[in-house]
């Protein structure tokens, strides 16, 4: 999820955990409303701190090994086991700053519930986060929404912003209420996308050996299908309004090992490099279409209905170390078709699908 949207999360529930300890030692609750907003919002303070903490991961780099972000992104510091020593480092580095206006024990409170916040949010989108290290090295990816969704941040914002100024307020509980309702909701937008995807699958004739949904960006309206079968990886789009509308997408093969072979080209270090690639997609890598030798993961495309990875692994040239590029072309004829299907519009060019 975006940083904005975890410090959030992270400030919510830290702030109401603040209110709820107050209100039940405190005998008189609106006695001290003023310094109790002031406790609030130190509260929040460390909660949006420790609710960004575990991305420190991102910066295990190496300028010689371009994959090691992807293997070390969302990995240790995102384990639940590991959040009760990462809020406590946390509240040791804002101890000194904070301790004359939070006691330890509220304030690492705030720390161990924002810093919880942050794989659980991590886990709600489709990228992966390895929640039950060291007991299980399979990445949670439960894809109820996007990496980027101003409806779900908001949702969460608007009632803190009101929580934090205001003594008498309540709306952080409001707050993280409508969060959970969003995420219900995206359950039951993946359910029906799940099914609708299953009878097209079965329609064509195909039998899905791996099968994945999730919403495209900023929304919980368009979906995008993705499952293999007989060696291709076949992307489908749904619009999930009142009826819904199918968009058929293109089909690719996954990457064979005589591709992978050929792309290698007898670098032992770039044969291991694609295979490292290959699990942290899932198994959806792919070599581009549109980029020969470009092995990119077909989970991601700027466009539901396409197989044109945002992002993989490149080479200069024989000899070349591994490059991890991105790319994210959105041409106004894209854009023209990523509305049009948000929307549930026709296509242009393409027939009606199912409704």
């Amino acid at each position: 999820m975006d940083p904005f949207t975890h410090a959030v999360m992270g400030a919510s529930f830290a702030a109401g955990a603040a209110e709820l300890r107050r209100r039940a030692r405190e005998s008189a609750p609106d006695a001290a409303q003023e310094s109790a907003l002031v406790t609030r919002r130190f509260a929040a303070l460390a909660g949006a701190v420790a609710g960004l903490a575990p991305d420190i991961d991102a910066f295990i780099q190496s300028g010689d090994d371009a994959l090691l972000v992807l293997d070390y992104h969302r990995h240790f510091t995102h384990a639940l086991l590991f959040a009760p020593l990462g809020a406590l480092i946390v509240a040791g580095l804002l101890w000194p700053l904070l301790r004359r206006r939070l006691g330890f024990g509220l304030l690492y409170l705030s720390c161990l519930l924002g810093y919880f916040a942050h794989p659980l949010l991590d886990a709600c989108t489709s990228y992966g986060t390895h929640l039950w290290l060291p007991f299980s090295r399979e990445p949670a990816a439960w894809n109820l929404v996007a990496v980027f969704d101003p409806a779900f941040t908001l949702l969460l914002a608007l009632p803190l912003w009101l929580f934090l100024r205001r003594a008498t307020s309540r709306a952080v509980a409001l707050g993280l209420l409508l969060a959970a309702a969003y995420l219900g909701l995206s359950g039951i937008q993946q359910q029906r996308a799940e099914t609708a995807l299953r009878g097209i699958a079965q329609s064509r004739g195909h039998q899905p050996a791996q099968l994945s949904v999730k919403p495209t960006l900023a929304n919980l309206m368009l979906w995008r299908g993705l499952y293999v079968h007989d060696g291709r990886v076949q992307a489908d789009a749904f619009h999930l309004g009142l009826s819904l509308r199918h968009y058929p997408g293109e089909s690719l093969s996954l990457l064979a090992p005589d591709a992978t072979r050929r792309i290698a080209a007898g670098d032992a270090r770039r044969l291991a490099d694609i295979e490292r690639f290959r699990v942290f997609s899932d198994g959806f890598a792919v070599e581009d279409a549109r980029r020969p030798g470009f092995v990119g993961d077909a989970r991601y495309a700027m466009l539901p209905t396409r197989i044109a990875p945002i992002w993989g692994l490149q080479w200069a040239g024989p000899g070349a170390a591994t490059e991890f590029v991105s790319r994210h072309e959105f041409t106004p004829a894209m854009r023209g078709d990523f509305l049009a299907m948000l929307f549930g519009r026709e296509l242009p060019g393409l027939a009606p699908a199912g409704r």
